[in-house]
């Protein structure tokens, strides 16, 4: 590992060009570039889960933690290639004061050259994304709703933002879940009049399972509030011919249920962050599924159908702060009507 304190830059895309040069080989190959965005508290997480990742897609992974915008500019980096965090060559950049708002001025020159960006958002997901630099350059974004403070919120809000290429890693979470709802129909052709899930109020895979449903089915699903889960309980399908069929989680197990036939217990594991990103790595291209279901959640039809790419709008959070400030206290700043 080399670390560099109060550093530039080009002193960053130096070492390292000197630390592949001394890991023999070890850095070729690579399949991407992920940039993670990530606050302070949650770098050791974004490091156990890019490692995991990592393992299926190696790739140059540009950890990017912004703290005390107000502060000096100053950038610290530790650079490691096939080290602790596995086949990866890895920069972990800390950026403070306005550097942090200019993270592209570092983070350019450090893509890999002719692989896929992809810029992942380990923390509040951004209220746009045009606004971050790091998400207009990149190919697919993936954020995570679920550490928004209102998660439902945040996914239609990811659903006025959409442009093809994003995603959530509350769809990741619920893979499983729609493998096993879809699999009830290999041997029926039943249509589907219903469908019920029991879930806590506020969690995002239940909402995103009820746009899913209602984009494939057709149908507007029920959905029953619950706190004896903390997560997705069950979900229950209705079919014409008076069958029904039931998915319910238990202890990291499914119990199966369908009318007619005896229950069947299935894998339904609590996955780690790093398979879910593992999983969101396989495809660079935009899911079209995804984004049908977002719109159905959200009332919002044609997502697919919206302009890939993104133009950069510059938002100073310090301005808009202390623009804040001045309405706040009954007068607005200058330029401002």
């Amino acid at each position: 590992m080399i670390g560099l304190w109060d550093t530039t830059g080009n002193e960053v895309v130096k070492a390292l060009a000197a630390e592949r040069r001394s890991a023999g080989g070890v850095a070729s190959g690579l399949a991407l570039t992920l940039v993670a965005v990530v606050e302070e508290k949650k770098v050791r997480e974004a490091e156990a889960a890019a490692t995991i990742a990592a393992s299926a897609h190696p790739c140059r992974l540009l950890i990017v933690v912004r703290s005390d915008l107000d502060g000096r500019s100053r950038l610290d980096a530790e650079i490691v290639v096939g080290g602790r965090l596995g086949p990866a060559e890895a920069v972990v950049m800390r950026m403070y004061g306005r550097l942090a708002l200019h993270a592209e001025s570092v983070v350019m020159p450090l893509l890999a050259p002719d692989v896929p960006v992809v810029t992942w958002w380990h923390s509040e997901p951004p209220e746009t994304i045009a606004n971050d630099f790091l998400g207009v350059v990149a190919d697919r974004r993936i954020t995570d709703s679920k550490l928004a403070p209102d998660p439902v919120a945040a996914l239609r809000r990811r659903a006025a933002d959409y442009a093809p290429g994003d995603t959530d890693l509350t769809w990741t979470r619920i893979t499983l879940w729609r493998t096993l709802v879809a699999g009830a129909f290999d041997t029926t052709e039943e249509r589907v009049t219903g469908a019920t899930i029991e879930a806590p109020l506020n969690d995002p895979t239940a909402a995103l399972m009820k746009g899913w449903l209602k984009s494939r089915l057709g149908i507007e699903p029920n959905w029953v509030h619950t706190d004896r889960s903390p997560r997705m309980h069950s979900v229950e399908l209705q079919c014409a011919n008076g069958d029904c069929v039931k998915v319910t989680r238990e202890e990291g197990t499914a119990l199966f249920s369908r009318s007619g036939q005896e229950d069947r217990y299935m894998p339904l594991p609590k996955r780690p962050v790093g398979d879910e990103l593992a999983e969101e790595l396989r495809r660079l291209d935009a899911d079209q599924i995804y984004g049908e279901a977002l719109g159905a959640l959200a009332g919002v039809a044609g997502l697919d159908s919206k302009p890939a790419m993104r133009v950069h709008v510059w938002k100073d959070p310090a301005l808009a702060a202390r623009a804040g400030d001045t309405v706040a206290a009954g007068a607005w700043p200058d330029g401002i009507a």
